[in-house]
């Protein structure tokens, strides 16, 4: 039967049957009014410029810390079901939805905000496409969106309860009037405080060809930001609201996502012969029916779900690693032309795995999926879903390659983001950092812990051991911008100088991060990082919390602090220099003398005579002494100079008899002069020899010797390797 047909029946038969009940109930009272309509104070959005929160987290936020023991792992807001049909060909997707949604807060709710960031893609007037007209330097790889590859999310019905709901888009960023990235749904019924709502949405995709973390090439697609996605409905007390506020942001250039945690049922038809992969788990074997075959992933306590459909993946490789929460299905899903990428990110995956449970937490999944993108599919590589990511590929996959450095760390560093973006469930609108950049410091802790350094040479001069390595932080030094910081690192994705700014959240924070390690000792960062991650998983953390949990941790608050107010909330850049060294004998200088109750003049020439006698006495002494020794003390002065922030700084003088002394930099103003008296000569000095001052905006300055030295020094060997940048290109925003 027609389906329009069989519900004009339906509600035919369900009127005659309320019609005769209602005839048998007592008849109501004529004095009875209607219900009063409910009254809905307003609910502000977040501010365009929220950011850099400085207000602890109340402790009951988000429902307070997670025990190990709770019935879930997250405090359940939303619960999704989704029906999606790709039509491969055509590159849409029918899709129906049903949406509970819970109301956290102490007030009834009379709208709602829906994220639909295809929308981003569906031409010049979106926020996404303003920002990147705008841009130096575009998104990533830049492609051009040619005339039939905007991609765009369409709302065909939405009903609340049963009842139609009529929506309206707006900007609550300012954006341009044409952006419809968000949409606010004026609701028919409210929501009472601690009710759960239903919607039913029904929706279109056009995918865009892979333009930024989603849409298709050729048969392969990757499905992602492809669903409305309800905003989050923030309280008081929790990542720095005063009062209840949608956080509902346009999606923007270098904007990513931020959601409430909950459960995920979805069915995913696609025809026969595509394999798909995706977040979750497969719900029992696929069912196939007439040419189409549909795939049902559950998963609960996350906060997206992303997929990807193919009819030219290989064979999935496939294995188990049994962690402490139970075995972990882990899965590379990949095209036949990168058949050789396969077993490295699997292994990265596998290691990652072990390395994130071990130093911050127990993986709580049963699922890993990693993809490697085909050819020409560049930018849907390095994004990050909840136990679905996508990896990199490379034609030069053999150890000791810059291309398997490249490899292996997008691989970790994508599944370093179901840590620090899924299961703490970081603001990517607002503060960016908080995944990107600490997910990055982890990644390259695991980097150096795997002993991976970046070996610099060519094919012809590696057989013969020639080359050079650079360690993964001082890779990140590169790209850091240290010498002229231009925004905040906790401020949000897009108020910011430029694109280039914007990447510094990545290796700026990793090595701000880097230097608090350096200052409070590795088991002490080690164990704030546990603490943290105990205290805050499935709960939305912000830089205030992060900030607490470092300083509790640790046992070394004015050290967070410090390093908090310089480079989280602020622009500091630190720049000490070693400006001067020089030493000379203390030999006596003419003059007057009291001798014997009267000045004596001592000249010149009498002081001379007297000095060198003293010399040839001392030397015959001392017939194997050094060059620099003799009957005369030394005065060495060092000079510091100080361009920036005060940070803990150790100045190392060396002398010429294998002697050192540490001093501590302690002016606030912009010079402090130290002097040695002593049998030696100084002979070099230098700044940060143990490397704890990683912030520092060149390492070229940071020592001197008294006498011209051509060897290099070890420590310069970052600042000169700048033009690695552009080989690390595709290891920025992702």
């Amino acid at each position: 039967m027609h389906k329009r047909r069989a519900a004009t029946l339906l509600l035919a038969a369900l009127s005659l049957w309320a019609a005769s009940t209602n005839a048998a109930l007592p008849a109501a009272s004529p004095a009875a009014a209607p219900p009063a309509p409910v009254a809905c104070p307003p609910i502000a959005l977040a501010a365009a410029n929220a950011s850099a929160v400085r207000v602890p987290s109340a402790a009951d936020a988000w429902g307070g810390e997670r025990a190990d023991g709770a019935a879930t792992l997250s405090n359940r807001v939303v619960a999704y079901s989704i029906d999606a049909e790709l039509d491969p060909v055509k590159h849409t997707i029918n899709g129906k939805q049903t949406l509970a949604w819970r109301n956290r807060s102490a007030q009834p709710v009379c709208s709602v905000y829906l994220h639909l960031y295809l929308n981003g893609f569906e031409g010049p007037g979106s926020t996404f496409m303003t920002e990147k007209r705008a841009s130096e330097s575009g998104f990533r790889s830049n492609v051009a969106t040619k005339d039939g590859e905007y991609g765009f999310i369409r709302l065909d019905k939405v009903r609340q309860d049963g009842a139609s709901a009529k929506w309206t888009f707006v900007q609550p960023d300012g954006g341009p009037k044409t952006d419809r990235s968000v949409v606010r749904i004026d609701l028919p019924r409210p929501v009472a405080p601690g009710a759960t709502t239903s919607f039913d949405i029904d929706f279109f995709n056009q995918l865009p060809r892979v333009v930024a973390r989603t849409g298709y090439y050729g048969s392969f697609h990757l499905v992602a930001q492809w669903f409305p996605k309800i905003a989050v409905l923030e309280l008081p007390g929790e990542r720095g609201a005063t009062a209840p506020r949608w956080n509902a942001h346009e999606f923007h250039l270098h904007s990513e996502f931020y959601a409430d945690f909950g459960s995920y049922d979805v069915r995913i038809t696609v025809p026969k012969g595509y394999t798909v992969g995706a977040t979750g788990a497969l719900a029992g074997p696929p069912v196939e029916k007439a040419g189409k075959v549909t795939h049902r992933y559950l998963q609960d306590d996350v906060h997206d779900f992303a997929w990807t459909a193919d009819k030219r993946y290989a064979k999935p490789l496939v294995k188990t690693w049994n962690g402490p929460r139970g075995p972990v299905q882990v899965k590379v899903l990949y095209p036949p032309d990168y058949a050789s990428n396969a077993q490295p990110v699997l292994q990265a995956t596998i290691d990652a795995l072990q390395y994130f449970s071990d130093t911050l937490g127990p993986y709580p999944y049963k699922t890993v999926t990693a993809v490697i993108p085909p050819y020409r599919a560049d930018e849907a590589g390095g994004m990050e879903y909840p136990t679905f990511f996508t990896a990199s590929s490379t034609d030069e996959d053999q150890p000791g390659t810059i291309g398997r450095f490249a490899l292996d760390f997008v691989t970790i560093h994508e599944f370093g983001h179901g840590y620090f973006y899924g299961i703490l469930g970081s603001n990517e609108f607002e503060e960016p950092a908080l995944d990107e950049g600490m997910n990055e410091y982890w990644d390259q802790r695991m980097m150096t812990a795997r002993k991976q350094d970046i070996v610099l040479s060519t094919p012809w001069l590696k057989p013969y051991g020639i080359g050079t390595r650079i360690t993964p932080f001082q890779m990140e030094r590169l790209g850091a911008n240290l010498d002229d910081p231009a925004d905040p690192l906790g401020g949000n994705s897009w108020a910011r100088l430029s694109s280039g700014s914007y990447g510094t959240v990545y290796s700026r924070t990793a090595t701000a991060m880097r230097q608090i390690e350096s200052l409070v000792g590795t088991p002490a960062m080690e164990r704030a990082m546990k603490l943290y991650y105990a205290r805050w998983k499935f709960r939305h953390p912000s830089f205030a919390d992060l900030r607490e949990a470092l300083a509790e941790g640790t046992g070394k608050p004015a050290i967070v602090n410090a390093a908090f107010d310089s480079f989280v909330y602020g622009t500091g850049r630190v720049d000490d220099r070693v400006a001067s060294i020089d030493s000379h004998e203390l030999l006596p200088q003419p003059g007057y003398r009291m001798h014997e109750g009267k000045q004596v003049l001592v000249g010149s020439k009498e002081l001379d005579k007297a000095v060198a006698r003293l010399r040839e006495q001392w030397e015959a002494k001392h017939a194997d002494a050094k060059e620099w020794q003799g009957p005369f003390p030394y005065r060495s002065t060092v000079v510091v100079r100080r361009n920036g922030l005060a940070v803990p700084q150790t100045l190392r003088v060396t002398f010429a008899d294998g002697s050192h002394r540490d001093m501590a930099v302690t002016t606030t103003g912009s010079w402090q002069r130290f002097s040695f008296v002593g049998p030696a000569k100084a002979v070099s000095a230098q700044l940060d020899p143990d490397d704890r001052i990683h912030m520092d905006a060149s390492e070229l300055n940071d020592s001197r010797t008294a006498e011209p030295n051509a060897a290099p020094k070890q420590r310069w060997f970052a600042d000169f390797t700048a033009t690695l940048q552009s080989l690390f290109a595709l290891l920025t925003f992702a």
